[in-house]
């Protein structure tokens, strides 16, 4: 009986500690990278900004071939809805938020129903008549206490994978 007492004082402090952490670490988060593409902006960004595309080089999307998407509205347009359920990378919603046509596509990002959105953009700058300079990133929130996640996990890797992905379907 002791050690079963003992047992479960370890683990309320364990717990206690993870609660504690959670408490003082950074509620926010910003993730993103960057990467040279052989390609002219315009074919790089026509690629991009249609959201049925992400599906060929998002690391998230390739983690799970049966994840479940949905669409409404026209791609490639302000207000255009990408809904996907999956049981590996969870559920989320994007909607196209803003385009600068052959430049930038700002889109807000919805994990798993929160009504909170979490701001994503591709940006495409032209430098060289065929090469592309191509910027992803997202900021937003993780409420706690999930935000202890950002000691731990650096999304870096998989904007940055995702880019290698898009470079290697583009150069193809």
């Amino acid at each position: 009986m002791k050690i079963l007492r003992n047992v479960f004082i370890s683990l309320l402090v364990l717990v206690a500690i993870v609660l504690v952490i959670a408490a003082i670490s950074p509620k926010t988060f910003h993730a993103g990278s960057e990467i040279i593409i052989h390609r002219n902006a315009t074919e790089v960004f026509d690629k991009v900004k249609y959201l049925k595309n992400q599906g060929e080089f998002d690391p998230w999307s390739r983690q799970d071939p049966n994840i479940q998407k949905e669409y409404l509205g026209e791609d490639g347009t302000v207000g255009f809805t990408y809904t996907w359920k999956s049981n590996k990378v969870g559920n989320g919603r994007q909607v196209i938020k803003q385009i600068i046509e052959g430049r930038r596509l700002d889109i807000d990002i919805y994990f798993n129903d929160n009504k909170q959105a979490n701001h994503s953009f591709i940006e495409v700058d032209s430098i060289a008549p065929q090469q592309s300079s191509v910027r992803w990133e997202i900021e937003g929130c993780i409420p706690f206490p999930f935000n202890i996640m950002n000691l731990v996990y650096d999304m870096d890797e998989d904007f940055k994978q995702g880019l290698i992905n898009l470079k290697s379907t583009l150069e193809k």
